[in-house]
């Protein structure tokens, strides 16, 4: 395989592990609920399931191999989202995406304060009906645990949406 190549991400494997770990935590991992939030490390945890590989560069990659030796990606919201949008060597890869292109096992993030750029949470989409709408996506996520919750049951300021492409 070319180093460019880009693998499928196993889109049944992440939202198989999204709902077994959605009301529990999975011991591999250590829950950083009482961190500043325990959403992106999810996020994380679903897609290195649904098959994509680390990135073990420090600072700039996404890896995970203990609570205190993981890249600023791996749990934070912005640094995912950053990792996820450039094509580099190693792991995930996303694009930012309207509401009717994502599929199960995508990611949103929502930011909750106005006038901020910031995002504070990440979600994983498990499901959502034909055609694709805010009104019928449901999401598992951690920190306020939640299983194929909707959506709409959050109140954002902004919302985005990232389209796992695969992985390198």
């Amino acid at each position: 395989m070319s180093r460019n190549a880009i693998s499928p991400y196993n889109r049944d494997m992440a939202i198989l592990y999204a709902e077994w770990w959605a009301l529990r935590r999975n011991p591999q991992y250590l829950d950083f609920s009482n961190f500043g939030g325990d959403c992106t490390n999810f996020c994380s945890q679903v897609l290195y399931a649904g098959g994509c590989r680390m990135n073990y560069t420090r600072t700039y990659g996404w890896y995970y191999k203990n609570g205190y030796d993981k890249a600023p990606a791996w749990t934070g919201v912005e640094c995912l989202y950053n990792f996820l949008i450039r094509d580099k060597d190693v792991g995930p890869i996303a694009r930012e995406v309207d509401v009717q292109q994502i599929q199960r096992g995508d990611i949103i993030q929502l930011s909750f304060v106005e006038d901020d750029n910031k995002y504070n949470h990440s979600l994983v989409i498990v499901n959502h009906e034909q055609p694709v709408d805010i009104l019928n996506i449901r999401v598992c996520t951690h920190t306020d645990d939640r299983h194929h919750y909707s959506l709409t049951n959050y109140n954002w300021t902004k919302i985005r949406f990232l389209h796992i492409i695969g992985y390198k």
